[in-house]
C-alpha cells in the first residue's frame, strides 16, 4: 500500500437524514412524494437503514407509532442504522422513524410505513334462515354459505359449484353479497329456496392478486340433504365433587351434525392443566388438585350453525385456614371472662363444597351436644360460611376446660380440623408491649434486623404488622404481615425502610375485643451516597485541575469526615461543618501527578466514594463519514481510499505530535502539525485489493503517549443505483409530458410499432436489442413542423438539503441512452430544473444531428443542492425521418467514473471557469473529426472514427 497525506480545513454541520431498504420488500410505493410506503410480506425479514450525514457523527434511533421500537423488537437494533426484524408478523406493521441528533441544530427525522402483507386460510360456515335447531336442511328453506379470511390487502373473493363458477345473475337460485358491517372481511353465498342441484361441492377462493407472490387459498364444503348443525352430550354429573388426589375423567359425545364435528375442551378460568390427557372428546385429569378446580366446556363445531357446548363444573374437596375467638359478654363494657356471665367460643375453617361441612364440639375430649346453658349454632352462611359458635350461658367454675372445634367434610377422604380453646380462670385478654432497648432500633443497610412486640394474655393472638407513618406496603409486599409470635423479621433492609412500624393484635386464636397496638422506630444507617462516583479529566502538563466531591445524603449525617488520596498515598484529610462537598487542586500537572484520586468521605455506616482518573491522554480522534467521493483511483483490480477524521478536544491535553496508522498489521506513524478543533484531516491509502474489507485503527500520539484509539472498516462497493427507469411499466416511471411543449414524447417498442412506420429513422430495437422492450420517441412526420419541441419531465427526485456549513452536495452520475439516426434529426436537450425554478435557459447535456443506426450513451456528474427533476427535451428538424428515443434513463450516486467513458475515447478536458456554458458567451470552433460532451462543469473532447484527426485537429482554436 502507498501512503499520501494531506490536510484538509475543518467542517461541522447539522444531521440529514434519509431511509433505504435492503429487505424482502414487495414493493416501495411514493404517494405524492410525501408518503413512503414499504410493502412486505409476513415472515419475511424487514431491513431498513438509515443513511445520515452530519459531522460530528450523529447518532442514530429507531422508533415506531405509539411507542419505542424496543418493545417490538430486538433492543440491540434500535440504535443501529439498519432496523432488522427477521420473520415479521401482521401486528409488527405501522410507522417506523429514524431520529439523528449530533447536537447541532434540530434532530433530523424520517419515516416510512411498513405494510406487512399476509392472507389467512379461508373459513366457510352454514347458516339456515329459520333458526338452526332442525337437524337437517329440507327443501324450500334458504342457506347462507359464508366465507371469511383475514388478510391485507383486502381479500376478494369467488364461489364456484363444482367446477362451475358462480357470479351474481348467473343463477336465479344464487345471490352472492358482503354484510355492510364486515367492510369486505365476508363474502355471502344465498341459497334460495334449496334445489336438488344446490347439493354440491361448493369451494369459496380467497385471492390478494397475487401482491407479494401470496398465492390463492381455497377451502370446500359439500351441501347435502343430511347437512346438520352439531349437538353433544356430556356422559358426566355436574357438578363433580372429588377429593385430591383422585384421578377424574370427562367424556364428550356428539349425537348429531353433518359434517362430523370436531370437539374440544376448555376451561373458564384459563388454559387446561398442563397434565390433561386429551383423547378426542375424553380428558382426564390424573392426580387432580384444588388448583385445577373450575368449569370445563366441551365444544362441537362443523362449520354449520352455531357450535355446540355443554359444560360440567368440577369440584375439588378443601379443608383449610382453621382459627377460633372468644368473645366475653357483649352485654358488659369488661373484656375478662367472669363468672355468672356469658362467654362466646367462635370456630372458622373454609370448605369446599360448603354445604358438606360438619362442626362437632367437644369438651375435655368428650361430646358435648346443645343445651339450654351451652347453645351450639352454625351461623348463617351467607353472613359469615364456614362459621359454628358455642354459647355458654352463665359461666359457672365447672365450666372450665378444654373446649374442641371438629371442622369435616360429609363425603369423607379429607382429613379432619380440630381446633382446641382453653377456658379457665387463666384466660385473659391480650396486651402488647414493646422491649425498651427494642424501640428506636438503630441498624445498618443490608442488615437483617427483628422488630418485637411482646403479647401477654392466654391465648395469645395472631399479631399484624404494618407501616405507621405512611400507606405503603410491608417489605413483603402486603400491607399487612401475620406474626405469630409477635416478630417481624426483615432481611437486607434498606434506607426506604426507616419509619414507624405498627403492631396490633387480631381477633384471631385471641379475643374478640378492641385491638392492642404498639408502636416501633426503625433507623436504618447508610453510608453517604455522593457524586461523582467516577470522573475522567484530561488535562495537559503544567496546567491545574480542580476535583470536587458532594455529599447527597447520608445517615447519620453528623461526624462526617473526608480524606484525598492519590492511589495509596494520603494527600489530605478533614471534617465536614456545614458545607457538603470538599475539593482538592493541583495546581501543576507533572507525568507524577497524573493517576487515580480517591476522596473517601466517611460517617458510621460506612463510606462514599469519589473517583477521578486524571489523565493525559488524547481523545479518539472521530472517523468522518460523509466523505465526498471517498473511492478514487477505481482500477479493475484495486482501489484507493480517502480517509477522513476530526480531532475530539484537541486542546484538552498537550499537542498531538502524530497518529498511528493501524491497518493490516502495518503500523506508521503519520506527523502531523497543529491541530485545530474540527479541523478534518485527510488520509489517502492507496493499492487496496478489491473486494476486501480493511479494519483501520487510528491512535493518536501526545508527550503522554498513547491516547485513545477508534475503529472503522473501509468497505469496497458497487455504486448504489437511485434511480432507473427503462420505460417498461404503465407509468412510465412517473414520468410526466410537458403542457407547455407542442407535442408530447411517444412509448413504443417495436413489435408493436405501427406498420406504416417512417423507414430509414428511429430505433429497430430497445436498448439491449429486444423487440419487445419499450422506449420514449419523438413522432416526427406530420403534422409536426420544424422547430417543435417535445419535453418529457422526470419525477421530482429528493435528496439531502444543502450543508450550511460548506459541505460538499451528494455527487450523482445521470446517464441515460439516446438513439438519433436520421437525416432530418433535430436536437436532443436535457435540462435539470431545481426545486423552485421556474425557467431553465441552459442545458446539461445537448446533441444534434445523425448519430446513426446504434444506441449511444451519455453520462453527466450533477450536484443538485435540493431536490431536482430532469427534463428532456426533442427538437424537430427540417423533415419526417428525424425521430429521436431515449431509454434506461438511471441516477446513481457518486460521480461517473472515468472508466465509465467509452474504452476508445481520447478524452481533453477543459476547466470552465465561468458560470456559463461555452456554448452560450464563449464559442468553440472544434475540428469536423471531434464531437464534444459536458462533464461535471468539465467539457471533453473524443475522436469520431468516422473521420480521423491529424495532428493539427488537436489543437482548440479559441475558447
Amino acid at each position: 500500500m502507498v501512503l499520501t497525506w494531506f490536510l484538509c480545513l475543518g467542517l461541522a454541520a447539522p444531521p440529514t437524514v434519509r431511509i433505504v431498504h435492503s429487505g424482502l420488500a414487495c414493493n416501495i410505493e411514493e404517494e405524492r412524494y410525501s408518503e413512503r410506503v414499504y410493502t412486505i410480506r409476513e415472515g419475511e425479514t424487514l431491513e431498513l437503514t438509515c443513511l445520515v450525514t452530519g459531522h460530528p457523527r450523529p447518532q442514530i434511533r429507531w422508533t415506531k407509532t405509539a411507542g419505542s421500537a424496543s418493545d417490538r423488537f430486538q433492543d440491540s437494533s434500535v440504535f443501529n442504522e439498519t432496523l432488522r426484524i427477521s420473520n415479521i408478523q401482521r401486528h409488527q406493521g405501522g410507522r417506523y422513524y429514524c431520529k439523528a441528533e449530533n447536537g447541532l441544530g434540530s434532530p433530523a427525522i424520517k419515516s416510512i410505513r411498513v405494510d406487512v402483507y399476509y392472507l389467512d386460510d379461508p373459513i366457510v360456515t352454514v347458516h339456515q334462515s329459520i333458526g338452526e335447531a332442525k337437524e337437517q336442511f329440507y327443501y324450500e328453506r334458504t342457506v347462507f354459505l359464508r366465507c371469511v379470511a383475514n388478510s391485507n390487502p383486502p381479500v376478494r373473493y369467488s364461489w364456484r359449484r363444482g367446477q362451475e363458477v358462480l357470479l351474481q345473475g348467473s343463477d336465479k337460485g344464487v345471490e352472492i353479497y358482503e354484510p355492510f358491517f364486515t367492510q369486505g372481511e365476508t363474502k355471502i353465498l344465498k341459497l334460495k329456496n334449496l334445489r336438488p342441484q344446490d347439493y354440491a361441492n361448493y369451494s369459496c377462493i380467497a385471492s390478494v392478486r397475487n401482491v407479494c407472490s401470496i398465492p390463492d387459498k381455497m377451502v370446500s364444503f359439500r351441501l347435502s340433504n343430511k347437512t346438520a348443525s352439531p349437538s353433544i352430550k356430556l356422559l358426566v354429573d355436574d357438578p363433580i365433587v372429588v377429593n385430591p388426589g383422585e384421578a377424574i375423567t370427562l367424556v364428550c359425545v356428539t349425537t348429531g351434525g353433518e359434517p362430523a364435528p370436531s370437539l374440544t375442551w376448555v376451561r373458564s378460568a384459563g388454559i387446561l392443566p398442563e397434565k390433561t390427557v386429551l383423547n378426542g372428546g375424553t380428558l382426564t385429569i390424573p392426580a387432580i388438585t384444588s388448583e385445577d378446580a373450575g368449569t370445563y366446556s366441551c365444544i362441537a363445531n362443523n362449520n354449520v350453525g352455531n357450535p355446540a357446548k355443554k359444560s360440567t363444573n368440577i369440584i375439588v374437596r378443601a379443608l383449610k385456614k382453621g382459627r377460633f375467638w372468644i368473645t366475653p359478654d357483649p352485654y358488659h363494657k369488661d373484656d375478662n371472662i367472669q363468672i355468672g356471665r356469658e362467654v362466646k367460643i367462635s370456630c372458622q375453617v373454609e370448605a369446599i363444597p360448603s354445604e358438606e361441612l360438619m362442626f362437632s364440639w367437644f369438651k375435655n375430649g368428650r361430646p358435648l351436644r346443645s343445651s339450654e346453658r351451652m347453645v351450639i349454632t352454625q351461623t348463617d352462611p351467607d353472613v359469615s360460611p364456614g362459621t359454628t359458635n358455642l354459647d355458654i350461658i352463665d359461666l359457672k367454675f365447672t365450666d372450665f376446660g378444654t373446649y374442641t372445634c371438629v371442622a369435616s367434610l360429609k363425603g369423607g377422604g379429607i382429613s379432619d380440623i380440630s381446633i382446641d380453646v382453653n377456658i379457665s380462670s387463666s384466660t385473659v385478654p391480650p396486651n402488647l408491649t414493646v422491649p425498651q432497648e427494642k424501640s428506636p432500633l438503630v441498624t445498618r443497610e443490608g442488615d437483617t434486623i427483628e422488630l418485637q412486640c411482646q403479647v401477654t394474655g392466654k391465648p395469645k393472638p395472631i399479631i399484624l404488622w404494618s407501616r405507621a407513618d405512611k400507606e405503603v406496603a410491608m417489605p413483603d409486599g402486603a400491607m399487612q404481615t401475620e406474626s405469630y409470635d409477635g416478630i417481624l423479621r426483615i432481611v437486607n433492609v434498606s434506607r426506604e425502610m426507616t419509619g414507624t412500624y405498627r403492631c396490633q393484635t387480631s381477633q384471631y386464636n385471641g379475643f374478640n375485643v378492641k385491638p392492642r397496638e404498639a408502636l416501633v422506630q426503625l433507623i436504618v444507617q447508610y453510608p453517604p451516597a455522593v457524586e461523582p462516583t467516577f470522573l475522567e479529566i484530561r488535562q495537559g502538563q503544567g496546567r491545574s485541575i480542580t476535583m470536587s466531591c458532594r455529599v447527597l445524603r447520608a445517615y447519620p449525617t453528623r461526624v462526617l469526615t473526608y480524606e484525598w488520596r492519590l492511589g495509596s498515598k494520603l494527600l489530605r484529610t478533614g471534617q465536614f461543618d456545614v458545607q457538603d462537598s470538599t475539593e482538592y487542586t493541583v495546581s501543576s500537572l507533572s507525568r507524577d501527578s497524573y493517576g487515580i484520586y480517591n476522596c473517601n468521605i466517611i460517617n458510621e455506616a460506612g463510606a462514599g466514594r469519589c473517583s477521578f482518573l486524571v489523565t493525559g491522554k488524547a481523545y479518539a480522534p472521530e472517523f468522518y463519514y460523509d466523505t465526498y467521493n471517498p473511492l478514487w483511483q477505481n482500477r479493475p483490480r484495486v482501489y484507493s481510499y480517502s480517509l477522513q477524521w476530526t480531532q475530539m478536544n484537541p486542546d484538552a491535553v498537550d499537542r498531538i505530535l502524530a497518529y498511528r496508522l493501524g491497518i493490516r498489521q502495518v503500523r506508521k506513524e503519520i506527523l502531523n502539525g497543529n491541530i485545530q478543533k474540527g479541523e478534518l484531516i485527510t488520509y489517502n491509502l492507496t493499492e487496496l485489493i478489491k473486494p476486501e474489507a480493511y479494519e483501520v485503527r487510528l491512535t493518536p500520539i501526545t508527550r503522554f503517549g498513547e491516547g485513545d484509539s477508534t475503529i472503522r472498516v473501509i468497505k469496497y462497493s458497487g455504486k448504489k443505483t437511485f434511480f432507473h427507469c427503462g420505460f417498461e411499466d404503465g407509468n412510465i416511471c412517473l414520468f410526466t409530458q410537458d403542457d407547455t411543449d407542442n407535442f408530447d414524447w411517444t412509448k413504443q417498442s417495436t413489435a408493436t410499432r405501427d406498420t406504416k412506420y417512417t423507414p430509414n429513422t428511429g430505433p429497430n430495437a430497445d436498448r439491449t436489442g429486444s423487440k419487445e422492450g419499450f422506449y420514449m420517441y419523438i413522432e416526427t412526420s406530420r403534422p409536426r413542423l420544424e422547430g417543435e419541441k417535445a419535453r418529457l419531465v422526470s419525477p421530482v427526485f429528493s435528496v439531502a438539503p444543502k450543508n450550511p456549513y460548506g459541505a460538499t452536495n451528494t455527487a450523482y452520475c445521470f446517464s441515460f441512452y439516446y438513439h438519433m439516426y436520421g437525416q432530418h434529426i433535430g436536437s436532443l436537450n436535457v435540462y435539470l430544473r431545481l426545486k423552485g425554478q421556474t425557467a431553465i435557459e441552459n442545458p446539461l447535456w445537448s446533441s444534434s444531428g445523425n448519430k446513426g443506426q446504434h444506441w449511444n450513451q451519455a453520462r453527466v456528474n450533477i450536484n443538485p443542492p435540493t431536490s431536482f427533476q430532469l427534463i428532456f427535451e426533442g427538437i424537430r428538424g427540417p423533415g419526417i425521418e428525424g425521430d429521436i428515443a431515449i431509454d434506461d434513463v438511471s441516477i446513481v450516486e457518486g460521480e461517473c467514473m472515468k472508466s465509465d467513458q467509452p474504452a476508445n475515447s481520447k478524452l481533453v478536458a477543459l476547466a470552465v471557469t465561468s458560470g456559463h456554458s461555452p456554448s452560450e458567451h464563449h464559442p468553440v470552433v472544434l475540428p469536423n473529426c471531434l464531437r464534444a460532451g459536458v462533464q461535471d462543469r468539465l467539457w471533453w473532447l473524443s475522436p469520431l472514427s468516422s473521420k480521423p484527426c491529424s495532428n493539427a485537429d488537436c489543437v482548440w482554436a479559441a475558447l
